[in-house]
Order: C-alpha cells, then structure tokens, then sequence
C-alpha cells in the first residue's frame, strides 16, 4: 500500500514522502480501514515539525481523521462489522493520509448518512472540540455574542457553525479578505478581516459597548491579548491552542476586575478521563448533522497524492477552509 511519510522532522513540504509500505494488519481492539477521505489539519503540521504533544515514533504517518471502510475486524471488536462506512481517528503512527490505516475501535464512529464522505472526514474533532467548548466547558446561550477567531479554519469554522445552531449571535474574525466569503457561507453574522480592522473597536459597537460573552480563541498571542479589551461582562474566553506559535501569559487581576473566566479545552483528555461524553458528543452532532444545522463546508478536495503540498498551504495560512484528500 502507499502512504504518506515522516521520516525526518521539519516542514511538512521538506520531510513528507509518498512511499510504498508494508500492509497493515487489524490488532485484538482494532478495525483495518480503506481510506475514502481525509482532512487536514494543523496538528498534521505540528507533527511533522515534532511539535505535537503526540510524538510518534519515525517513521510515520500524520493525518488524525478520516472517514473509512471497513474491511478487517481484529479480536473482540463488537460495534463495527466489515462493510460499515465510518469515521474517527486513526492509530499513530499510522495515520490517514494512505491508503489504508488502523483504528481503535474506541476511536471510531459511524459516518452520518447525510454527509458524503469528504464531509464526514471532517466531522470529528473540529466539532467535537467546538462542542466540548461551546457547551460543556462553558454553556453558550441564545441570543448571546460569540466571536470566533481563525472563523475559516478547521476549528474556527466549526464554532462558527454550532454558534448559529445554538441560537447566538456570530462574530467572526479571518485573515486576509479571501476569507471572508468563506466565513460568510458558514453562518457567521459579522466577518472581521483582523489583517484591515481592528476587531476590538468593531466588535464593542457592534455589541453597543457589551463585549462578546464568548470568545473562542485557536491562536493565543495578539488575538488572546485583544480579546480581553471586547470580552463581556461575566464573559468566558474559551482558549482552545495557539496557532500563532506564542502562548500568553493571562493577568488575572484583569480577569478579576472586569469578572470573566478564562477556560480552557483540551479535548483530547476525555478520551482518558470520559470516553462516554464523546461517544454523547458524537450521537449529537450526527442528529445535528442530519437535521441540516451543521455541515462540514469543503472548500477543497484534493487528491492523496497532493498531501504534501496540501500541509505546507495549511502551514504557511494561505488555506482557505477545510481542505481534504480524497484517495
């Protein structure tokens, strides 16, 4: 089989091969999986740089979600049969961007019938992360403002999505004005280019000097900065990662004299801790998903063999929504 390769760590464009590999086999717990789609994402390109909190060992293959078929079973695998379209995530180090890859079955879910397959690719943990912060780790209300920053990306474009479903008002902050429409398609009621505005100046005359009541934050540094000069009285800032590569260093007797909360998500805890409230998490957004309130917007479907260049446009923020590879 062929698959993409990590054998040496830097730049997704320098490091990755499309190499042929050795078939892989499903373990006790595992389900071999043909690869119908997969999407990138920026945990791809921090693990080809070494810079993920998964480091696997070389070589490997990145891609950390897909949406499959399977056509192996291994031992004691009881929810999945030989046939069934899923989706989830694969187990490094052997990724989804290949042909085929393995999955545990704790790590896997059925595919929404109401989505085609590049779309339920992008379905897990752009969404499940969003969900997890926009309803667990803080409860996001109708009516209320959420601003979203990095609105046209993979994470960023899920909250935008589920903040309209769940009845607020949508603020979303993009760079550069390619991003816009983008923006626009997924639902967002305001679209701030933050490269040509100053999103705290409009994002307080939008809210009549409020502020926002959530603010959803993927890139730390400036954008986590200026978030604190438009948050809401008893508003939450949601701090999800940091994309812009600096991770800020909060003052707290701000937090406390204006009285909002600062939470943080890392979703990837509950697979240790509540392995349940994603298997919740994922029932919703498939009723979500058939209901018409979400849907994954594919800005660009590129073929297996286009990965590499693929990362390196993610890497360099020249990637306009989600981007997936169809094999």
């Amino acid at each position: 089989m062929k698959a993409w390769r990590v054998n040496e760590l830097g730049e997704p464009r320098d490091v990755l091969r499309f190499e042929e590999t050795a078939d892989l086999v499903a373990g006790p717990g595992q389900l071999l999986v043909k690869v119908l789609a997969a999407p990138a994402n920026f945990p791809d390109v921090l693990l080809c740089r070494g810079e993920y909190q998964i480091k696997p060992p070389l070589p490997f293959t990145p891609g950390v979600e897909l949406c499959g078929e399977v056509i192996a079973i291994g031992d004691g695998v009881t929810r999945f049969a030989v046939g069934d379209r899923v989706i989830g995530n694969p187990s490094l180090p052997d990724g989804a961007f290949a042909e085929m890859t393995i999955m545990a079955e704790a790590d896997t879910y059925s595919a929404p019938a109401s989505l085609d397959d590049a779309e339920a690719s992008a379905l897990s943990i752009g969404y499940q992360t969003s969900w997890f912060a926009l309803h667990r780790r803080t409860q996001l209300l109708p009516g209320e403002t959420l601003l979203v920053h990095a609105a046209a990306g993979g994470v960023g474009s899920t909250a935008v999505q589920l903040g309209k479903a769940a009845g607020a008002k949508v603020i979303g902050v993009v760079g550069g004005p390619d991003k816009i429409e983008y923006c626009r398609q997924l639902g967002a009621d305001l679209v701030i280019d933050r490269r040509s505005e100053d999103f705290v100046s409009i994002v307080n005359e939008y809210t009549n000097g409020r502020g926002a009541d959530v603010i959803y934050d993927p890139v730390g540094g400036d954008a986590y900065a200026k978030s604190t000069k438009c948050i809401a009285f008893e508003g939450r800032i949601l701090t999800i990662g940091f994309a812009s590569g600096t991770i800020p260093t909060p003052g707290l007797n701000h937090a406390l004299i204006k009285n909002y909360s600062i939470i943080g998500l890392h979703w990837g805890l509950y697979k240790r801790y509540n392995q349940q409230a994603i298997l919740d998490c994922h029932d919703e957004l498939t009723r979500m998903a058939d209901a018409g309130l979400i849907k994954p917007l594919i800005s660009e479907r590129l073929s297996l063999t286009d990965v590499s260049e693929g990362l390196a446009k993610l890497a360099e923020g020249k990637s306009v929504g989600r981007m997936v590879f169809v094999p």
